[in-house]
Formats: structure tokens, C-alpha cells, sequence
């Protein structure tokens, strides 16, 4: 390690930029992104191999998101005292534990487990990415390092469903797994090499929570984006049963169909910022909007490959705005506490993924994904007319 990597960053930056340290954060969101939506594209085979229904094997989602929503919440308070550098290189190892575990399940209990540790470096990861980001370099830089670091994300979202599945066709989900656990060593060996010391700034509690929690309109916010993110993953966890069973679409064909999902939701992510530029609320409101009609279109017309593409695309390119416009919408309502803010963010989020993957699986052994895509057009119409009657923009917003 160089001296620069030895020594500790203050909350104020370093005086010049340690890149390779953000490309080892990008690196880890890569990992973690990637074993997050694995399942996703590998449901059939899990499932088949493992002798449980697909709604069942859902429920690896399920697990992932529930530890991740209790350790977004819990890890900065639990771990105020420690060095952020061996925080960050513990949730890489938990990244490399939960694939080898998964890649080695032989039932469901191991696999669950795996999951329980990836929601665990899911969680924890996150919560403390942006600020980490933040410290690894000049505050002319931030915005470029924090670039580079959800490139990571972009990257995941174009490559791992889409590739998770051609792999798991040829070569077994199995090596899937094992391949995300190479990819999260990988990450792991860089991170241990470039991450510097990183003493804890400030003292956060779980009072500062509950805190901005309360304050006005953010409640109300937080229920919209669990309603939104509930019916997304309700959506895309159960979308690759519905092209093989509906459909009818062969292996290449739902590779093909999730590719065009990724690459649509990274131009959606990059469409974002114009979007914002032009009204916040509207983009809120209309993006669970649309979603809803997408989803009652596959429910009626899904048996044709063309509208499935064409659906699935427009998924993807609403859904890249959103993630993008609620962390706007965070940072202009509660600009005092941003990374509290960030937190509560991740917290929904992860909140709402078990949300939609359990009653998702529930919904899918009942009523097949037909049914599962119908509750979801429900859960994003309601998060829809909330927004619309009851999220107000912060009101720097009102002055685009």
C-alpha cells in the first residue's frame, strides 16, 4: 500500500484524489448489484433443481431484502466506532460467502442463508458508499468519484440478468454463483489494497432516524417509495417464469429481453437528469404511473414476443429515472441530513423488495405471474395518485 493509503481521511477529503480506491468501490457495488439480481434471471433452474416451487425460490429475494433493510438501518449506529476501511472489506468477504454458499446449497435452508449474508453486505455496503466516496477525494471531484462509483450499479443492471441466464443455460446456475463469488474476491483484493484508513465522523444514532422520519411530507414519501419499489420487484422477480411459461421464450430470447431491459434502464437513469430539469413531481408521479400501464399490457397482451420486448424496454427505461428523482427529491427535502436521508432511502428500498418478491411468490404459486403483474399495476397505480395528491417537491424544485 502507498503512504496515501495508510493514512486516515477526515471528513474534509484528502488533498488529492484516490482513484483506484473509488474504482474498488465501484467494484463492490459491481459484486453486490450483481448477486442481488441473479436470482431473478436464474428462478426456473433454482427452483427445478432444487425441487421447490418458483414462488419459493423467490423467496431468496425475500431473505436478501429483509436483512438488507435491518442492517441499512442499524450499521451506522451499531458500528460508529470503527474504522470504515475494515467495515468495508468485512461486507466484501460476507459478498464472497453468500455466492459460495448459494453456488453450494443443497436445499433451500442453505440457500436462504446465503442470501441472509449477501443482505447483510447489501445493506451495510450501501449505507456507508456515498459518504465513503465522498472522503476518498477532493470535494471538486465528489461528483465525478460518485459517478464512477454507481457506474458499478449501471454496469450490473445491464449485464447481470441477462448474462446470469445465458451462463446459467450454459454452463448450470451453480457456476453462476461461483463466478459472483470470484467477481466479489476480486473487489475484496483491490479494496484491501487501495481503501485507506477511515476513522468515523460525527456520531449517528438511531434517534436521528426516527427523527427525520417525522419531519413533514417524509413519512408519506417513504410509503410512495415502498409502494413503487414493491411493485417493481413484484415485476422483474417473476418476469423471467412468465416469458418461458406465457410466452414461451426460449433461453436466448429471455437473455435477449432482459438485455434490452438493462440497456433501457441505463439510458432511463441517463434521461433522468433533463427530466428532473424540466419538473421533479411530474417525473415522480409519471414514472409509477406508466409502470402500472406496462404491467396490465403484459397481463393482456404478453403472449407476443413483440410486446413483450417493447413492454419490458419501456420498463426499463421508466424505471432508470427513479431511483434517480427520489434521491433528488431526499436531498432538497432534508438537506441537513443527507446521509440520514440516504439511509431511510435504502432502508424503503430493501423494505419494499421483500414486499414485492413474498407476496410476489404468494401471489405467483395462487394465480401464476398473471397475477403477480396485475397486484403490482395496483401497488405502482396507488403509489401513482399519492404522489400526485400528497408529495410536495421541496421547494427549491418549484424554482426549475
Amino acid at each position: 500500500m502507498t503512504s496515501t493509503t495508510n493514512r486516515d481521511r477526515g471528513a474534509g477529503g484528502p488533498q488529492a484524489p484516490a482513484w483506484p480506491a473509488v474504482i474498488s468501490m465501484a467494484l463492490g457495488v459491481f459484486g453486490l448489484v450483481t448477486a442481488e439480481f441473479l436470482p431473478a434471471s436464474l428462478l426456473t433452474p433454482i427452483a427445478a433443481e432444487l425441487g421447490i416451487s418458483e414462488g419459493t425460490a423467490g423467496q431468496a429475494v425475500t431473505a436478501t431484502a429483509v436483512v438488507g433493510f435491518a442492517a441499512s438501518l442499524l450499521i451506522t449506529a451499531a458500528a460508529r466506532r470503527a474504522d470504515r476501511r475494515h467495515l468495508l472489506l468485512f461486507f466484501s468477504i460476507l459478498l464472497v460467502a453468500s455466492n459460495l454458499f448459494v453456488a453450494l446449497a443443497p436445499g433451500l435452508t442453505m440457500l436462504l442463508l446465503g442470501r441472509v449474508l449477501l443482505g447483510l453486505a447489501l445493506g451495510g455496503f450501501w449505507t456507508m458508499a456515498t459518504a465513503v466516496t465522498m472522503r476518498l477525494v477532493p470535494p471538486v471531484f465528489i461528483p465525478r468519484a460518485l459517478s464512477i462509483m454507481f457506474s458499478g450499479v449501471s454496469a450490473a443492471t445491464i449485464l447481470a440478468a441477462p448474462l446470469g441466464s445465458f451462463l446459467g443455460d450454459l454452463a448450470g446456475w451453480r457456476s453462476v454463483f461461483f463466478l459472483a463469488a470470484g467477481l466479489g474476491g476480486l473487489a475484496l483484493v483491490v479494496q484491501f489494497i487501495t481503501l485507506p484508513s477511515m476513522q468515523p465522523t460525527g456520531s449517528t444514532r438511531l434517534s436521528t432516524l426516527v427523527e427525520v422520519l417525522a419531519r413533514p411530507g417524509i413519512g408519506l414519501a417513504m410509503a410512495s417509495v415502498t409502494l413503487v419499489f414493491a411493485g417493481h420487484f413484484a415485476f422483474f422477480t417473476y418476469l423471467r417464469p412468465f416469458l418461458e411459461e406465457v410466452t414461451d421464450a426460449g433461453i436466448s430470447a429471455v437473455s435477449g429481453i432482459l438485455l434490452g431491459f438493462g440497456l433501457a434502464n441505463f439510458l432511463g437513469t441517463l434521461l433522468a437528469g433533463p427530466l428532473l430539469g424540466r419538473s421533479l413531481r411530474m417525473t415522480l408521479t409519471a414514472a409509477p404511473l406508466l409502470l402500472a400501464v406496462l404491467a396490465m399490457s403484459l397481463v393482456g397482451f404478453g403472449q407476443s414476443a413483440v410486446v413483450d420486448v417493447s413492454v419490458v424496454a419501456l420498463w426499463g427505461l421508466a424505471f432508470g429515472a427513479v431511483p434517480v428523482a427520489w434521491t433528488t427529491w431526499l436531498t432538497r427535502a432534508v438537506p441537513d441530513q443527507a446521509e440520514t436521508a440516504g439511509g431511510l432511502l435504502v432502508a424503503a428500498i430493501q423494505f419494499s423488495i421483500a414486499l414485492g418478491a413474498a407476496a410476489g411468490g404468494v401471489i405467483f404459486d395462487v394465480s401464476g405471474a398473471a397475477g403477480v403483474f396485475s397486484a403490482s399495476s395496483l401497488a405502482l397505480l396507488v403509489a401513482g395518485l399519492t404522489i400526485m395528491v400528497g408529495v410536495r417537491p421541496p421547494a427549491v424544485a418549484l424554482a426549475e
